[in-house]
């Protein structure tokens, strides 16, 4: 019995050091309601303004940058904030 156990222990452990070790992976865009990141590298790529805009106007609300960081591997964060109350109105949305 012992030695089932000790062989299927070492299969194990062979099979978990040979698998690929997986780091999460974060999308290019991820937000929610109350604000999000776009990676740094698709500011060549498309309009991030636009993006920010648009995803903060799903929940009524108006986008705020917060900071970015302008490097490989950098992100660009953002802020979803209510409309202002001098505003008259909800957010628009962006034309493409």
């Amino acid at each position: 019995m012992r030695m089932i156990r000790a062989a299927s222990l070492v299969a194990v452990c062979g099979m978990l050091a040979c698998s690929p070790v997986r780091a999460d992976t974060v999308p290019p865009f991820k937000g929610n309601d109350t604000g999000g990141i776009i990676a740094y590298s698709l500011t060549g790529q498309t309009d991030i303004r636009s993006l920010a805009i648009d995803h903060c106007a799903q929940y009524g609300k108006v986008a705020k940058f917060l900071a970015i960081e302008p490097h490989y591997g950098g992100y660009i964060s953002f802020a979803c904030r209510w409309v202002p109350y001098d505003a008259g109105g909800r957010p628009l949305r962006t034309r493409y």
